[in-house]
Order: C-alpha cells, then structure tokens, then sequence
C-alpha cells in the first residue's frame, strides 16, 4: 500500500445554480476569532498508521527517544512513557502543504534535544520549495529555513536515507543531500545552507544523494544516479573534500545505494542496493559491508533475488532498510523490499553477515489493535515496502520496521504488533456522519477504502469495509430519510461498488456494473430514501442510474459527464450536478432519469469545488469554490447569493445546530479576511468563528469537513496524510 498522492479534488456534495449571483449585504460572512468558552480540542479519529512509514530514527543516546518520519503525513517523537508518537508537524499550514512531507531527518549525539526536518514533498515543477526545521527542544517548538531547491518525500526513493546528517566532528555542521541540486551543507546548526562541490552531477529526474551516514569521524554519501561505470558511494574524510570509494564491488555501480548503517565495534559499514530507488520497481539487489579501516568489502548478501518460487515465479526484489546493534558488534538486520512473491521479511546475522535468520518465518503477528491489516484476509502480511528498518541500541530485542501502512515492532524477535498509537496517515477523501446508529463516523480513504469508526479512540473493529475491500475510496454516500442504506464505490478486489442495509457495518457487492467502473470507479449518490443510485465515472464518461441495489444499471446521456452526482437531502426525486467545465448546474426532477441545465454563468474551472446542500431542507444549495469564496442558493439552484467576506471555501459541511438555532451549523476550511482557517458558523455564513488554531492546521485540507449531526460542535476533517482529525468545544 502506498501512501496517496495529493490530487486535485472534484464535486464533493450539492447543488449550484445561478442564473443570478448577487452579494450579501457587507458586513455578512465577517469571521472572528474564536470567542471565551469556544477553544477547541483537536485528536485523531484512530485508525491505526494506514500510510508509509519512510524512516525510523533511534537516538543513540537517549533511551527510549525515537523519531519517525512520512511520506505525507509528517514527523513524530516517540513518547516512551505513553507508548505512542506524539505528531510533531501539524503546525504546518495550508500555503505550506507541500512541506508535510519529510524528506530526511537528522539528531545529534551529543546534544539529545536537538532535531532536524528537511521537508518538501514533491520537486515538480508546481510544488514549493523544500525548508529545513530545526528544534532545540525535540520537536516542541520550531526555527525554519526555506530551501531554494525542491525535495521529494513522496516521490520514488522516498525510502532512502537518511539524506540529512550533523558531522561527527562539529555539532554547528550539517550535510543535506538532494536529489537534483547536490549536496549542501550548513555550519550554523541548520540555519543558513550553501552548495558544496561534489563528484557526481545530478540527473535531472534522478535521486542524486540517497544517504548521508557518518562513520566514525568520516561522512559517506550514497549516489543514485550512477551510469553503471560509475562510483555510486563516496566520502568525506576532512570534511571538505570527498572522494570516490576504492573498491566499490562489481555490480553495484548499476544499483541504487538505499540505506547503510554503521558498525562502530568492527568499523564496518553496511550498505544496501537495490536497482531501482524503491518502494516500487525492484526486482534485484544485495548487502555489501566495508571495513573503513582498510577499505575491504564483503558482500553478505543474506539471498539473493531471482530464484524460482514454488508456483515456478520468480522471487525478485531489492534490499531496503538496515540497522546494527549498538550492543552487540556483528549483529546486524535487513530489510528486503518489493517481494510480493513470497512477502518482505527481515534476515538477521549475529557473525558479520556469513549466516542469516529470515525473522519472517517464526513471526507471530498481532494487528488486533488494527484489525483493517487482514485487508480482508485470514492474517495479515509481515511487511511490504519495508525500508525504514531500526534497532533499538539500548535493547537488542526491539527491533521495528516500517511498512507501506503501519510500523511493527518486537521485543523478543519473534512476537511483533504494531508500534503506531498516535501515528495517523491516512489520505482522507470522504466522510459521512450518520444521523443516526453505533457509528458517529464512515470514512473514505487513499488506499484503506471504507472505515466504519463505531468508536473515535480505537481502530474501528471491523477494519477495512469488506465484500468488496477497496484500496482507495472514491464515493460515499448515506440515504438522508433512510440513514441505515449506505452506499460506496472505489478501487475494488472483486467490484467497485457496494450497500449496506446496516448503517455500513456490513456490506453486499453490487450484482453489476458498468464498464467504465472497473477503469474509473468514481463519486456514487443515493437518493433521500435509497430507491435510488447515482454514479459517475470521471471526464468523459456519462452517468449511470440504478433502481435495484446495483444488480442493473442504465445510462444516463443528459448528466453532465465526470459531475459529482448530489442527492437532495428531502426529496427523493431530485438530483443534482455541477458541470465545472462550463460553470452550469444540472438538476433532475425525475429522480434521476433526466437532467435540465437550470443555472449557468457560475464559475468555471475551478476543479478543487464542493457543492453541498443544507441537512433536512429541500433545494437549499452551497457552491464552495478555491478560487472564488463561497455561494448559496435557497430556491433549488435557480439563484445564488455570495457570502460576501469569504475569500476562498475548500470545503464545506454541516452538523447539529446551536442551541436556539434553526439552521444546522455551517463548518469549513477556507480562507476569510481573517485567513485560511477552519471556521464554524452558527448563523447561516453571516458570521464566522474561527475554531482551529496556529498548531493544528495539517496542509491541505480541502477534501472534506462534517459537522456531526448529533453533537454540536464536534467536527471532523478529512486531512491529506494526517488522518480524520475531530474537534470538540474544550
């Protein structure tokens, strides 16, 4: 499983129309900062890990002090006294979303509150720059330092590392190595970076520099863009000026550097290699050791990559993670990577690498704190996408590695659960809150599909929404008068969309589907009395209808192609949808069977819009736009009335109504003169409150918010990498 890209967001929810757009009165839509008696406490709905896990970090000297980094969802600090990860990076908000991925980390020996980030998520042209944080007190507060090159936490090689380090010789000195920039280097402790020469030359769609470890008091740097005559690891003796290794082992120059770790008791530094930059795309690689005081090399490669499995494939993969015990000099454990043959494992030598013991094979796994690991299967699997791989230098016997969806962890080699209470990084498409049954909460995810949360502390119990289980969620969708018929769609094993009778505790296949669901699964809707289905299946495609619970479905011509289909919340004859490309809402009277253009002339191109419609009443609509605020009709699209002061709406929802209101309360994440924010509003978007604050503010947020219709105040946000996050009044 990998962690889910950041994609552009398409019709959530709703309802638009707008023959005529007129503005509120001024002073309407004003928002305001959160009054006395209205601070809010902010927690993860547990899920349980669900992303990747990209870099385990002990440090050396401090017992029970561990790091861990994400390809999308931040940095956190292992608490030893709560046993859980405390989130280091929500801090980092939506104009810095590109910055919630962690490229490298780094600590230093010899001073145990100091810690750096390097973060940037993509280095595409459209993403930001990297920056580099630094703290003095291990993640509690923050100094930052922007980059003017591009780093790249989710993208390929994201496993490597690690690519940040602080020179065993001076503290105040930090190397940061980057994929098509080079190499730099701060003697600041990280507040000012400057390029260093360097023998290689970036490629530019490469990996450049894929590890950076210090071996005694020399610096080693790991190359991933060798032409397979070339050095691909390299060394910095003085500090000033590096050198290709001597006696870089044949067949290696063609492979990618992934990790190394260094033996301080044999002065022996381990190096895995793999021919692609991983997670995905390996099929070779091995394990090399180098005695740095004499410059021999050992290959100690546990098996080797292409043998023939039982059902005669072939077993190909590549070597990811390492870690050495601090403890015990020779004992040393690898991670393989990309083996879906015959499933990841680790293999574990106590003589220097001359025999190895797969831990894999007497593994006795316990996910009964996940359950959603199964993924539907009788157990669940040891690891795959296994590169961040560490050892405990004050326990032998606790060892964790990181997996494409959880972290596992051992204390006696053979017994292993996972290590991930308080590290959530699920991509959040979707979410429903049910007015009525067990579950306060269904969720839709990058990669775990449907989550039925019946508790918002444990991990739901049920795991994943089986029969079908999806990878990724692409539609959610409750019946308003009929709240126990539910309906989803996504990415599926056997199917791509399913009902549920039972508010989504279990779930029935539909009987069938249309074509264009099994290449583009997208957004389903439910009528108000679940008689009838919507689905959509992206640009170019028409809309299809049901009326038998999926067993048969018709097409219909007149829904806009690749619209988000949007129930009316009362009336179970009407439909809506907004064409995006022309800025033209369509409704439908006939409970689906036909659609007419009623409002044209509203924005157009916006591809990251929501429309909503108000819980309960009849044609009352809400366009939510990125680029042009927010819009609301009460006459079933016919015309719109801009909420005047909100700059920018990303999403919007809805949830139980303040006591004395007639009107549900009104919840978004968008931008006010007061700034992008999370904001509650009471009275119909008159006025705004502004509920999250400066340490909770997760990136990019703008694939959907609910208000639950059950308690007032509390809200749930879909996040991109950190999970379902829910507030509640303090």
């Amino acid at each position: 499983m990998c962690a889910f890209h950041l994609t552009r967001r398409s019709v959530l929810a709703g309802t638009t129309a707008a023959a005529a757009i007129t503005a509120l009165p001024a002073g309407q839509g004003r928002a305001q900062a959160a009054p006395a008696g209205t601070r809010y406490r902010w927690r993860n709905a547990v899920q349980g890990g669900t992303g990747f896990v990209t870099g385990v970090l002990f440090h050396p000297s401090v017992r029970g002090l561990a790091y861990a980094r994400t390809d999308i969802g931040g940095a956190y600090r292992w608490d030893d006294r709560t046993d859980r990860w405390v989130p280091l990076t929500d801090h980092i908000g939506w104009d810095d979303w590109n910055l919630l991925g962690v490229e490298a980390m780094a600590v230093d020996p010899a001073h145990p509150s100091r810690l750096y980030l390097a973060l940037g998520t993509y280095a595409q042209s459209w993403a930001g720059s990297g920056a580099v944080l630094r703290s003095e007190d291990r993640g509690a507060t923050w100094k930052r330092t922007d980059l003017g090159v591009k780093l790249g936490a989710n993208e390929d090689g994201r496993g490597c590392g690690e690519r940040l380090l602080v020179d065993p010789r001076d503290g105040d000195t930090l190397w940061l190595g980057t994929r098509h920039d080079g190499l730099l280097k701060s003697t600041d402790r990280g507040a000012g970076w400057q390029p260093v020469s360097f023998p290689a030359a970036p490629a530019p769609a490469g990996q450049g520099i894929t590890l950076l470890i210090a071996a005694g008091r020399s610096v080693y740097a790991g190359w991933g863009d060798s032409d397979g005559t070339s050095a691909n690891l390299y060394r910095t003796i003085d500090g000033s000026t590096w050198e290709a290794v001597p006696g870089q082992p044949g067949g290696t120059a063609a492979k990618v550097p992934v990790r190394a770790a260094y033996d301080r008791h044999t002065r022996e530094l381990y190096v895995t290699y793999a021919n692609a930059p991983g997670p995905n795309g390996q099929s070779d690689g091995s394990v090399h050791k180098l005695r740095t005081t004499s410059g021999e090399w050992t290959e100690v490669t546990p098996v080797k990559p292409g043998g023939t499995t039982s059902d005669g494939g072939t077993d190909s993969f590549g070597y990811g993670g390492v870690a050495v015990d601090a403890r015990r000099p020779g004992t040393v454990v690898v991670s393989t990577n990309n083996r879906w043959a015959l499933v990841d494992t680790l293999y574990r030598t106590t003589d220097g690498g001359r025999t190895w013991t797969s831990l894999k094979d007497e593994a006795v796994l316990d996910v009964s704190e996940t359950p959603y690991l199964t993924w539907g299967a009788d157990k669940p699997k040891f690891g795959w996408w296994i590169q961040a791989v560490a050892l405990d230098p004050f326990d032998s016997g606790h060892v964790v590695h990181g997996t494409g969806a959880t972290l596992y962890g051992t204390r006696d080699l053979r017994h292993w659960a996972p290590q991930i209470r308080g590290l959530e990084e699920a991509s959040v498409r979707l979410l429903v809150s049910p007015p009525t049954g067990e579950a306060h909460l269904l969720s839709g995810s990058g990669d775990i599909g449907v989550m039925y949360h019946e508790r918002l502390t444990a991990s739901p119990s049920r795991g994943m929404a089986s029969n079908p289980v999806f990878g990724t969620a692409t539609g959610l969708s409750l019946a308003a008068a009929k709240p126990s018929y539910v309906v989803r769609a996504g990415w599926g094993d056997h199917g791509n969309g399913a009902f549920s009778d039972d508010g989504g505790r279990t779930w029935a296949p539909f009987r069938s589907q249309p074509e264009a669901a099994e290449s583009a699964p997208g957004p389903i809707a439910t009528n108000a009395d679940g008689s009838v289905l919507l689905w959509s299946f992206g640009t170019g495609n028409p809309g299809y209808r049901s009326v038998d619970n999926g067993a048969g479905w018709s097409e219909v011509p007149s829904f806009p192609k690749g619209a988000t289909p949007v129930a009316d919340p009362v009336d179970p004859t009407r439909f809506y949808g907004f064409d995006t490309t022309t800025g033209t809402l369509f409704a439908s009277a006939d409970g689906g069977r036909t659609f007419t253009a009623r409002a044209t002339g509203l924005e157009a191109g916006d591809t990251e819009f929501q429309l909503a419609v108000t819980p309960g009443r009849s044609g009352h609509l809400w366009l939510s736009l990125k680029s042009n605020g927010l819009y609301r009709s009460t006459d079933g699209g016919a015309t719109f009335t801009k909420v005047s002061s909100c700059r920018a709406s990303y999403t919007l929802g809805f949830g139980k109504a303040a006591e004395g209101a007639s009107h549900p309360a009104v919840y978004m994440a968008g931008s006010t003169e007061s700034g992008t924010a999370v904001y509650r509003s009471d009275d119909e978007a008159n006025t705004w409150t502004r509920i999250n604050d400066d340490r909770h503010q997760w990136g990019w947020i703008g694939a959907a918010i609910t208000g639950d219709p059950r308690v007032y105040g509390r809200v749930y946000i879909a996040t991109n990498g950190r999970g379902v996050q829910y507030g509640e009044p303090a």
